[in-house]
Formats: C-alpha cells, sequence, structure tokens
C-alpha cells in the first residue's frame, strides 16, 4: 500500500532537494502554437516548478479547443534572372514567363515545361 505524503511533507522534501513551486494567479488562457494548430486551454490553473535553474510550466484542467492558424500565403518573390531564362528558353514573353514561374512556385524547369506544352 502506497503512503499518502502531506502537503508539508512534500514541501520540505523539494526544498531540500532545491525545488519550489508557485501558482501563477488569475490566468485566463494559455496558448500552445505549432505550425500545424493552436492549442487554446480556458480557464487553467497553472504552476511554475523552479528546478535547478529551470522553470517548468504545469497547465492542469480547463477548456481545450484547436484552431487551425490561417497564415496568408507569402507572394513569391520571383528574381528577374529566372524570368529572363525561362523567357529565352521557351521564346515567350517575360510576362509570360513570370506568370509561369509564379504557378510552379520559381520551379524553373516546371515553367519551362509549362511554357512549352
Amino acid at each position: 500500500m502506497q503512503r499518502r505524503v502531506n502537503p508539508r511533507e512534500a514541501k520540505r522534501m523539494m526544498q531540500r532537494m532545491g525545488m519550489s513551486m508557485d501558482n501563477v494567479q488569475d490566468v485566463t488562457q494559455v496558448i500552445i502554437k505549432t505550425n500545424s494548430k493552436d492549442i487554446i486551454i480556458e480557464q487553467p490553473e497553472v504552476a511554475i516548478l523552479h528546478m535547478q535553474g529551470q522553470k517548468i510550466f504545469q497547465v492542469v484542467g480547463g477548456t481545450i479547443t484547436e484552431k487551425t492558424p490561417e497564415h496568408a500565403a507569402p507572394k513569391l518573390v520571383v528574381a528577374e534572372e529566372d524570368v529572363q531564362l525561362v523567357a529565352d528558353q521557351t521564346g515567350k514573353s517575360v510576362e509570360e514567363a513570370r506568370k509561369a514561374l509564379e504557378e510552379c512556385e520559381g520551379d524553373l524547369a516546371k515553367a519551362i515545361l509549362l511554357l512549352q506544352s
């Protein structure tokens, strides 16, 4: 049977090991951002554990929702040398070459094949 440790003893043991724990008051929301999604935790309990010069954040409870972030796709910048090369290789105008490079996301070979077909 496992013995339960009372909070006062636990705090003393943590202090002897150089650890301390503090609660963060009035937390309304925690957001964890990844490349593919945002994890939003509403009304959580947050504690900070200080151990060997490091801070460890513990987030408990709350309502969890996941959201896919809406990133605006950055405008592709096509180098003028690439546009001129595609135009020369295909015999098309510079404007057509630029449009093909933008469609092919800057891939020279694909743009040339697109204009030749």
